[in-house]
């Protein structure tokens, strides 16, 4: 589904990330995870078409160069952690915002009835259609992550990129996104890449992980490989065995399961 090719990317002629390469297949949950200031950002953005890169990346074998940018937004969606907010639009309106590159173009793009329907499908999915009338600014952290989930859902994309989507979210919150997004990628058989720091979320949700150590990769495979392996205590300078909870006991005290 995507493949990358020997990626370099970074900001003002100088590489943040370097020869990166890897292949996520169709319903395969990948995280990106690595100390601060590793690049794991960056690879969002270059993955997403936001910063240039070097090297390729392709969506169903096609590069995405090749591919016009509203094209390749149908394909991969990104969901930030939270930031301020700064507009006033109901739950409804926000979510309708994924819809846009579906929307028919014109003057003004206005939602069809196909896409007010998707629009509440997605919430309904969340679990926020209750909340649709109310202003974003008066949600909490956890019901504001859900709007943002919503409206990410809401472009039809076949791979989602996260970037810290737990930050700012109680225990409980954290399980439930994590879960839903394992029940969405199952069910869909479509793809979620995210950066997380938590390495017990990373356990839950990842098939395959990435570990990047100063823009490169120190190791990539399955997920208890990874994060079980030598590499990431030279990554993080410590041994992360001694700070790491236990992922199964952990999950289990929220009620879930990896």
């Amino acid at each position: 589904m995507l493949t990358l090719k020997n990626v370099s990317a970074g900001y003002n002629g100088y590489d943040v990330i370097s020869d990166i390469s890897l292949n996520v297949t169709e319903g395969e949950n990948l995280c990106i995870i690595g100390p601060n200031g590793c690049g794991k950002t960056t690879l969002i953005k270059a993955i997403a078409g936001i910063i240039p890169h070097s090297g390729s990346i392709s969506i169903d074998g096609i590069n995405t160069s090749s591919m016009k940018r509203a094209d390749v937004a149908k394909k991969i969606a990104v969901m930030s952690q939270i930031s301020s907010i700064y507009f006033s639009y109901t739950v409804y309106e926000t979510v309708l915002l994924g819809r846009y590159l579906h929307m028919k173009s014109g003057a003004f793009r206005e939602p069809s009835s196909k896409d007010l329907e998707y629009a509440r499908k997605c919430m309904k999915a969340v679990g926020i259609l209750d909340l649709k009338n109310k202003q974003i600014s008066t949600l909490s952290g956890g019901q504001l992550q859900r709007v943002y989930l919503a409206r990410t859902l809401a472009q039809e994309p076949s791979i989602i990129l996260l970037d810290e989507p737990t930050n700012h979210l109680d225990l409980k919150s954290q399980a439930e996104l994590i879960d839903f997004l394992k029940l969405w990628s199952r069910q869909e058989g479509n793809t979620v890449i995210g950066v997380l720091h938590d390495l017990n979320l990373t356990m839950k949700l990842a098939d395959n992980v990435l570990l990047l150590n100063s823009g490169t990769t120190a190791a990539y495979g399955k997920s208890d490989e990874v994060v079980s392996s030598k590499m990431i205590n030279e990554a993080y300078g410590m041994n992360v065995s001694e700070y790491m909870i236990d992922s199964l006991k952990y999950w289990q005290s929220f009620g879930t399961s990896r």
